[in-house]
């Protein structure tokens, strides 16, 4: 396998992780339920009047306004890549002092920067599969995937997803 198709497989390989990871904590601490942040709900509603899902534009609001799991899976994945698991561990403090600046009730940012600190060490720390840099353009990859295409459709994803891990 050429050394580009290589390097892609492994972004792609890390975006999945990452996208799984970050949707799954900030639905199980239920961004798809209601506006958690101020500007969240104008967000949400703003996606429904476009043909969006309501919920799932809450999901897509809480992201932009608040650090949420999103957040903390890319803040950790570039920590840990130019420090190691101090890194980690310094994202995931830096992300709950945001958490709370912002008045968010939950904490799926510091859960979601948690969980990556742990997948990065031991994917890449531990056993040398997927190294740390290759979650942050996973990372990147991930967000475009809801935030960037479409917020009709990714809306749409983001509720079923609500409605499969029975958030809504």
């Amino acid at each position: 396998m050429s050394s580009i198709l290589l390097e892609a497989s492994y972004i792609l390989i890390a975006s999945i992780i990452c996208w799984f990871n970050f949707v799954t904590v900030d639905t199980i601490f239920g961004l798809p339920k209601a506006p958690g942040v101020q500007g969240a709900g104008v967000i949400g509603k703003k996606i429904q009047s476009i043909g969006g899902n309501l919920n799932g534009g809450y999901f897509m609001g809480n992201i932009v306004c608040s650090p949420d799991a999103s957040a903390g899976t890319l803040m950790a994945s570039i920590f840990y890549y130019t420090m190691g698991i101090e890194g980690g561990l310094i994202a995931i403090f830096l992300i709950y002092i945001g958490n709370r600046l912002c008045h968010d009730t939950g904490y799926a940012g510091t859960i979601g920067a948690t969980t990556m600190t742990v997948i990065l060490y031991l994917l890449g720390g531990l056993t040398g599969l997927v190294e740390p840099q290759y979650f942050i353009a996973g990372m990147v990859v991930a967000i475009f995937t809801i935030q960037g295409l479409s917020h009709e459709k990714a809306s749409k994803v983001l509720y079923s997803i609500g409605k499969t891990l029975k958030v809504l």
